[in-house]
Parts: C-alpha cells; sequence; structure tokens
C-alpha cells in the first residue's frame, strides 16, 4: 500500500485511549487534517479540536454514547490485561451493529495473529469489519522519554533494566505510529492487513542508554537482568500473568526476534521513519522547558538558588 492523497472529510472517528501515547497523537493528527472525532479516555478529557466522550473497556454502559455517530474506531486495547478479547469482543460486536465499518487496532509486533492477549482480537477483527488494519509497532522511542517505567528509572536513577541482553529492536517513534493510524483510518481503501511498524534502525538497550547519555549529559546505563529477575521485578506492580509474558517478550528481543527494520512508515505516509536520537532530542527538551522555566522563575526570587 502506498500513501496517497487523503479522501474528503466525512464521517466520525471514535479513538480510544485517546489521552495515552498513540491515541493522543492519532486525535491530534485527524483533527488537524479536519476530521470529526471523538476522543473516548475513562474521564471524557477534552483534547483540542476534538468531542470528549466517556469510554472504559470495563463499564459497557459506556460503549453506546461512545459509538454513536461513529463509523470508523482507533482501538487501543485495555493496559495489563491479558485476556483483551473478553472485554473488547462485544464492543466490536456493538460497534458494527452501531455503523462501524472501519477498525484500526494497535498490537504489538512481538504478537502474531491468534497470539496472547490482543493477537486473539487481531485473529476477529477481519471477520467483524469489511475494513480494517491491525498496526504492530516495535516498542516505542516513548518508553523511555515519557512516563513508562523505564523513563521513571532513568530519571530517578540513571538505569534501563531488562532481560532483552544485547538484543536488537527497531524501535519506532509514537508519531510515527499515529501517523500511519491516521492513514489507515481515513484512506479511501483500509489496509486489509496487519503493518509491522519499526524506526530506521535496530538498536540495543546498551545503544539506547549510550544515546540517551549523549542527549541528557547525564550517565544512562543498561543493567541486564535474566528473565526470572525480570518477570518477578514486573510481577511486584501487574499481574503475574501479565509480567510473565512482558519478560518473555524480552527474553525474545534477547534472542533476535525484533532484529529487523521495515519500511511500512515510509510506505504509507510518504516520509522516512524518525530516528531515536531525533525523538530524545524533542521530547527531552519538551520535557524539561517546564522544569528549566519553574526553576528560572524561582531564582529571580532567590538570586542564590543553584541548579
Amino acid at each position: 500500500m502506498t500513501a496517497t492523497a487523503p479522501t474528503t472529510p466525512t464521517g466520525t472517528t471514535l479513538v480510544i485511549g485517546a489521552t495515552g501515547t498513540t491515541g493522543s497523537r492519532t486525535t491530534a493528527q485527524l483533527v488537524a487534517a479536519g476530521r470529526r472525532v471523538k476522543a473516548g479516555s475513562r474521564r471524557a478529557t477534552p483534547l483540542p479540536g476534538a468531542e470528549p466522550v466517556r469510554f472504559d473497556w470495563y463499564d459497557p454502559a459506556c460503549f453506546g454514547d461512545a459509538v454513536a455517530g461513529a463509523d470508523r474506531v482507533y482501538l487501543v486495547p485495555p493496559v495489563g490485561d491479558p485476556d483483551p478479547a473478553a472485554v473488547m469482543l462485544p464492543f466490536l460486536d456493538r460497534a458494527r451493529a452501531a455503523g462501524v465499518r472501519r477498525a484500526v487496532l494497535l498490537s504489538s509486533s512481538a504478537i502474531t495473529e491468534g497470539g496472547p492477549a490482543v493477537g486473539q482480537v487481531h485473529r476477529a477483527l477481519p471477520g467483524l469489519f469489511d475494513e480494517w488494519a491491525v498496526l504492530r509497532p516495535s516498542w516505542f522511542m516513548q518508553n523511555f522519554t515519557g512516563t513508562h517505567a523505564h523513563a521513571d528509572s532513568i530519571r530517578a536513577d540513571g538505569v534501563i533494566r531488562t532481560a532483552a541482553g544485547t538484543g536488537r529492536v527497531g524501535f519506532v517513534d509514537a508519531d510515527d505510529i499515529a501517523a500511519v493510524a491516521a492513514r489507515a483510518l481515513t484512506d479511501d481503501r483500509a489496509p486489509g492487513t496487519d503493518l509491522v511498524l519499526t524506526g530506521p534502525q535496530t538498536l540495543s538497550h546498551d545503544d539506547i542508554a549510550a544515546l540517551l547519555t549523549e542527549v541528557t549529559g547525564h550517565r544512562v546505563v543498561h543493567h541486564h537482568l535474566t528473565y526470572e529477575a525480570m518477570r518477578d521485578r514486573l510481577a511486584a506492580v501487574i499481574p503475574t500473568q501479565f509480567a510473565a509474558m512482558l519478560a518473555g517478550m524480552d527474553r525474545s528481543i534477547a534472542e533476535g526476534a525484533e532484529d529487523r527494520t521495515t519500511d511500512t512508515v515510509h510506505r504509507l505516509t510518504g516520509r522516512p521513519p524518525h530516528d531515536f536520537r531525533t525523538v530524545a532530542v524533542r521530547e527531552l527538551s519538551a520535557r524539561s522547558a517546564p522544569a528549566t522555566a519553574a526553576r528560572a522563575g524561582r531564582a529571580r526570587q532567590d538570586p542564590e538558588e543553584t541548579a
């Protein structure tokens, strides 16, 4: 599938998870393109240019209002649920009955059709909608710059902890995922397939630590954990089954499962994907600006304060 001109604005897209990493970016890109968007989140949070609507995967009472008037939907599965199909498939049946004709599902490069967790939704999607796509991005670059546990440990301790060893990953920018999602939702023809999304190069977590050290000026290191140590660390904060699955994904990375790049972002958007250094500079500069301004304000009040 090659990049084509967007169609004339029509219909309404329900974006589920509209305040999340890819949902917020997809909402913004659709709004910028003149599309009508219903921004679904648990608190119906207002977003610029979009209609806020309450959406909670575990509260079917909100489904009717969420899908009313929508003819397409961007699906972000419930976070941390080892069996998302149990709540997603009943919603998709209801969405189809309400007039939704196109669905774009966010999955993962590590999960194939019919695989665990969201892989079951992937398998069911073509039987529910004539127009569909499954996005299977590699690991997000924003895991190291946003609010993910990796980013938190980097800020707190200067450490990245994984069981991925020296395995390499085609880390992808969430902005690029959103750009592909917007095309899959609005092009004349839906992709009708799954799309593996990566950045332009593969990097190990040691490479990521070195790049973050260069960009921030603060030393960042990668601590290599065993599968068991990673599983147990995760199980302290998330369900054991999900912790085991995530630790298993790290182990797969160590075995080379994610050492690949694709041309999907370029084909669908007409531009190359962003590299990690560019994203790190962009995102970390944006995050540091408010803190810098706050320190400057305090310094004006107390000239002896040091950074």
